[in-house]
């Protein structure tokens, strides 16, 4: 199987988490007595991604610490670049391949996500592979859906239809970001672009996720780990 580089999001200001990202980012807020930074790193290590990447804004400094000595690398952002020109910063640590993403801020169960999208990766027919789930079945999420998925595994966007919820892990081929003039854009640009061509894929998790996006969510979190056990 092919050994794909990671890059873990982790600069956001966290502002739904409010008050718990006063003094520390988001990705340190802890699940079941570990930060969920950690809870990523452990999905990518079993999976064995490398290099993996990590990009830092708020409170870096914390992030940083608690990363010294560990096989990880740090592409920070003194001014925030969203999903797209973040992604693109770390590039020079990530190499010129297509990449997986991953979110810091959720708790999988069942067959580890990133293993998932190695197996059914295929990049012929595919430019992106994005992970998801029915909205009934993304324990936290808010909201129908955010895409529709064909017989041949064809994303396109919900328009506010029922569909499946984009789970925060992907596999994205990297050339395209070259094409985008400003510095600071989403991904969703990118997965547009894609969708147009017939080149966005939709692979189902197989286990449980939730979105730990608020403070509410923290013991739903555990609650489905503890249900995994």
């Amino acid at each position: 199987m092919t050994r794909f580089p990671l890059m873990l999001f982790a600069a956001g200001l966290g502002t739904r988490m409010r008050p718990l990202t006063k003094d520390r980012p988001k990705p340190m807020i802890p699940v079941a007595g570990r930060p969920l930074l950690d809870h990523a790193l452990a999905l990518a290590r079993s999976a064995d991604c490398g290099p993996i990447v990590v990009n830092t804004h708020y409170r870096a400094a914390q992030i940083e610490r608690h990363l010294a000595g560990q096989s990880v690398q740090i592409s920070h952002e003194p001014v925030l670049l969203e999903t797209g020109g973040g992604l693109r910063a770390a590039l020079p640590l990530l190499g010129p391949d297509a990449v997986m993403i991953l979110n810091c801020d959720a708790i999988w169960t069942g067959l580890n996500p990133l293993a998932q999208l190695a197996a059914s990766w295929d990049p012929s027919r595919m430019d992106g592979l994005l992970l998801t789930l029915p909205a009934a079945q993304a324990t936290g999420h808010l909201g129908s859906g955010d895409f529709l998925t064909d017989s041949a595994g064809h994303l396109g966007r919900a328009h506010g239809q029922p569909g499946d919820v984009y789970l925060g892990a992907q596999i994205l081929k990297t050339d395209a970001l070259a094409d985008v003039a400003q510095p600071i854009f989403s991904l969703n640009l990118l997965w547009d672009r894609m969708i147009l061509g017939q080149r966005l894929f939709g692979l189902r998790h197989k286990g449980g996720w939730c979105d730990v996006g608020h403070p509410g969510s923290i013991p739903l979190a555990e609650a489905l780990l503890r249900g995994s056990q």
